[in-house]
């Protein structure tokens, strides 16, 4: 096999995987003057090419609701992405 095409399909496998592969950030988004409290309060949701929304509670609110937070400290946002098509996005907050 010429050196050009063994350079040709490693090229294609490289980026083949590359694109198959998951990512995932976490980005914090606020940061108060409250102490950090012990109550964890997360939300999420799913979407399905960034277009289609299938669960849209997974802001700041609901997720002090599901923790039973009344003083937020921090809040952090995550979103996973596979394949380009599935999302996944959470929000996780601390408080008291």
């Amino acid at each position: 096999m010429s050196k050009v095409r063994m350079l040709s399909l490693f090229g294609v496998a490289a980026i083949t995987a590359a694109y198959l592969s998951s990512c995932a950030l976490t980005v914090p988004v606020a940061a108060t003057s409250n102490p950090v409290g012990s109550k964890v309060g997360t939300s999420s949701g799913m979407g399905i090419l960034r277009f289609i929304i299938l669960s849209p509670d997974s802001g700041i609110q609901q997720a002090a609701k599901n923790g039973g937070i009344t003083k937020i400290s921090t809040v952090d946002f995550k979103q996973t992405d596979i394949l380009g098509i599935f999302q996944t996005y959470t929000c996780t907050i601390t408080g008291e």
